[in-house]
C-alpha cells in the first residue's frame, strides 16, 4: 500500500508539473474569447456606470460651483461698485465738513475781531478821556504851580525888601514880578 500512495503522490507531482508547465491561466489562448467576452462586459458596465450615474453628477457638481463662482463674482463686483461709491459719498461729506467748519472758523474769527475791535474802541474812548482829563489836571497844576510861584515870588521879594530896608507896595511888586514874568 505504500507503493500506491506513492505511485499516486508521484504521479500528482507529474500532473502538477504538466498542468504549471503550460503557463498562467489567463495567458492560456485556449481561455482569450471568454476573457475578451468578460473584458468587453466589464468595460461596457464601467462605461455605463459612468455616463449615468458619476459623469452626470460630476457635471452638475461643476455646474453649481460654475454658478455660485460666478453668482459670487457678481456680487463682489455689486458690492465693490457700493464700496467706491460709499468712499465717494464719504470724500464728499469730509469736503462739506472740512468747507462747513472753515466757513464756521471765518465767522468765529469774525465775530472775535468785532469783539476786539469793539473793544479797541471803547479802550481808546477810555484813554482819551482819561488823557483830557489828565491834561486838564496838569493844565491846573500848572496854573497852581504858577500862582504858587507867583504867590512865592511876591512874599520873597517883600521879605527880601523888608530885610534890605526898602520900602516897596504891593503894586509896586506886582508890577516888577508881572515884567519880569513876561521876560521884560
Amino acid at each position: 500500500m505504500a507503493t500506491d500512495t506513492e505511485g499516486a503522490g508521484a504521479q500528482g507531482m507529474d500532473g502538477g508539473a504538466e498542468a504549471g508547465a503550460t503557463g498562467l491561466p489567463q495567458l492560456d489562448f485556449s481561455t482569450f474569447p471568454n476573457q475578451i467576452f468578460w473584458l468587453v462586459v466589464t468595460l461596457l458596465a464601467i462605461y455605463y456606470i459612468l455616463t449615468r450615474i458619476a459623469l452626470p453628477r460630476i457635471a452638475s457638481v461643476l455646474a453649481e460651483r460654475s454658478g455660485s463662482i460666478t453668482n459670487d463674482l457678481a456680487a463682489a463686483e455689486d458690492l465693490k461698485a457700493k464700496a467706491a461709491e460709499a468712499e465717494k459719498a464719504y470724500e464728499k461729506a469730509l469736503a462739506d465738513a472740512r468747507a462747513e467748519a472753515q466757513k464756521i472758523i471765518g465767522e468765529a474769527k469774525a465775530e472775535i475781531q468785532a469783539d476786539v475791535d469793539a473793544a479797541t474802541r471803547r479802550a481808546d474812548a477810555e484813554i482819551a478821556e482819561k488823557t483830557a482829563e489828565s491834561e486838564k489836571a496838569i493844565a491846573e497844576i500848572r496854573e497852581n504851580a504858577a500862582q504858587s510861584v507867583q504867590d512865592v515870588a511876591r512874599d520873597t521879594v517883600g521879605a527880601v525888601l523888608s530885610a534890605v530896608g526898602a520900602d516897596a507896595d504891593d503894586a509896586e511888586i506886582e508890577k516888577a514880578l508881572a515884567a519880569r514874568a513876561k521876560g521884560a
